[in-house]
């Protein structure tokens, strides 16, 4: 509800400044044009994984996994690594936050490991792991119509170096510092038993169709929709009550149209010159370096997506854009606010009692954030 109300009043702040003249009406309807598929998609993509979640399907494979983790802790761990990366990448961070947060939780917890590892697994990669695909994040949707690439194949070419760089560096980080209670071992436990084994299998069934249609080059939003209707069509008919207008995330909805307004009434006022000032130009390692640790900087000051809207103009090239993308993705783990999944991945881990206090969590970013941004953007100028 605080995302609804910051976006509401966002909105209000957007018709203010059309009624002023500060927006016109065309400018208004240019950012309509360029976010509605965008936006589609994220509600589409969250309906699917919504009820692919409602059917077991994470709690079947994250249990299935204490099988074949060995009854070691290291590689059961490895195992949530390879998940919450392959669900972030196509599935997006927001998926890997609020959907997987819990079942690995659940999970640890019941074979006897302590949850804090794999649930900071979760958020630092839902935010790392996002640099490979368009589908990833939603600052990846709006920079892939920019940077004109012509596939997500294309746009993987590009943020192939960063993307394994991001996913690499926050594990080794992450290892180093739960190695005491990664070097274990634990009791596996019984596979998961699903009420309705029908949608589990359907849902299955979609999801594992959806993965590569997202990558096809195909517009993203077309194969999420379809997806979403036959989950939606199937619950219909075995399982009604699930189907509640809380499925649609509304909320992001509300707080992503508004930002898109307020930034385009900024950039209006003399935004861009201002933050060309500070993000450099060119394309030299120093340069990338510069405007990625600007995008990171922004980010946890304020929130990746405003942090990347602001951005975008002084990011002129496929290579700028990608740096931009590295700093407000990859550099998003110091401040609560500096992601919507984290903040939504916190409120679960309080909903099942796992603390962390936010010092702890901005002092373990310190640790991540450099090495991962930087040797991001070292791979992403020497590509």
């Amino acid at each position: 509800m605080r995302s609804a109300a910051v976006g509401a009043s966002l909105l209000g702040v957007g018709v203010l400044a059309v009624l002023t003249g500060v927006l016109s009406l065309d400018e208004v309807g240019g950012v309509a044009d360029r976010v509605w598929p965008v936006l589609l998609f994220v509600v589409m993509i969250t309906v699917v994984t919504e009820l692919a979640s409602e059917a077991g399907l994470f709690t079947v494979v994250a249990s299935r996994l204490t099988r074949w983790g060995l009854d070691r802790a290291w590689v059961l761990w490895l195992l949530v690594v390879a998940l919450a990366t392959t669900s972030t990448v196509f599935l997006s961070l927001d998926t890997t936050a609020v959907l997987l947060t819990p079942v690995v939780v659940l999970l640890s917890r019941q074979v006897g490991l302590p949850p804090l590892p794999f649930a900071l697994t979760t958020v630092w990669l839902a935010n790392t792991g996002s640099l490979l695909l368009p589908v990833s994040n939603l600052t990846n949707l709006l920079a892939e119509g920019r940077l004109d690439l012509g596939s997500p194949v294309d746009f993987a070419r590009l943020m192939l170096g960063p993307a394994v760089a991001a996913v690499v560096v926050p594990s080794l980080v992450l290892f180093f510092v739960f190695r005491r209670d990664l070097l274990r071992r634990y009791q596996p436990r019984e596979v998961a038993h699903p009420d309705d084994p029908v949608l589990l299998a359907a849902s299955a069934t979609v999801v594992v169709l959806l993965l590569p249609a997202l990558v096809s080059g195909v517009e993203v939003w077309i194969p999420a929709t379809v997806a979403a209707v036959v989950l939606a069509g199937l619950f219909a008919v075995r399982r009604r009550s699930v189907l509640r207008f809380r499925l649609v995330p509304w909320e992001l909805v509300l707080l992503a149209s508004g930002l898109f307004l307020v930034i385009e009434a900024g950039h209006a006022l003399g935004l861009t010159g201002l933050l060309a000032s500070v993000a450099g130009t060119g394309e030299s390692t120093v340069a990338l370096l510069q405007l990625s640790g600007v995008g990171t900087l922004g980010a946890n000051l304020v929130n990746n997506l405003p942090a990347y809207l602001a951005l975008e103009p002084v990011a002129e090239s496929p290579l700028r854009l990608a740096a931009l993308l590295i700093g407000v993705n990859a550099g998003a783990l110091l401040t609560p606010w500096a992601s919507l999944a984290t903040l939504l991945w916190h409120a679960r881990l309080e909903a099942l009692d796992v603390s962390i206090s936010w010092t702890r969590y901005a002092l373990l970013g310190l640790l991540v954030v450099p090495p991962t941004v930087v040797t991001a953007v070292l791979l992403l100028s020497a590509g």
